[in-house]
């Protein structure tokens, strides 16, 4: 007999591989109480008249743990990213020095930490249900094998237990990452 129980469990494995690949992108935006470049990936600025990632016209370093520094490439561009950033989500005003912009992290607040636990745990929620709604998927699509007979009646038991792994696997690392983001956010 064939191996039956990776090939048919493969694509759904790579969708819930691909929602743990959304959720820890979704949680790197999430501002912790020390810097990461990757809170400006969502930031588009107006270059030559297309919006552009900012790590496309400026490096941006982090040389201390609570600071990032943009220094565009060229500097006429200095007052739009200053301005993407105002206008963007992060909640941290930028501070222009006619050569780079540097970005200040403040400590977090208490009832602010909380907040973005309360954050983070409905983003692992929701890549949960993600994850749950991949394995309805498969156990639809063997069910209907299973009703026109193409498939062993031993066969999707087997399968549906493998799914069932996979599935338990999966919500495992959600709430591993969540517990790390929470760690960190938590830090003082």
């Amino acid at each position: 007999m064939p191996d039956m129980t990776n090939d048919p469990l493969q694509p759904f494995e790579a969708k819930m591989t691909k929602t743990i690949s959304v959720l820890d992108e979704d949680f790197n935006t999430i501002r912790a109480g020390r810097a990461n470049p990757k809170i400006l990936d969502q930031i588009m600025v107006d270059y030559y008249g297309s919006p552009t990632p900012i790590n496309q016209v400026a490096n941006v370093q982090v040389p201390e743990a609570r600071m990032i520094v943009i220094t565009p490439w060229d500097t006429k561009m200095l007052r739009d990213l200053e301005r993407a950033i105002q206008m963007s989500d992060i909640g941290i005003n930028p501070q222009n020095d006619g050569k780079c912009i540097r970005l200040a992290f403040p400590v977090l607040t208490e009832e602010r930490r909380r907040d973005l636990t309360k954050e983070v745990a409905q983003l692992g929620e929701d890549a949960k249900v993600a994850i749950r709604n991949i394995r309805r998927e498969a156990l639809d699509k063997f069910r209907r094998q299973l009703k026109d007979k193409a498939m062993p009646e031993d066969d999707f038991y087997s399968l549906e237990a493998d799914l069932q792994k996979l599935t338990d696997k999966f919500t495992g690392k959600v709430d591993a990452a969540v517990a790390a983001k929470d760690k960190e956010l938590m830090e003082f």
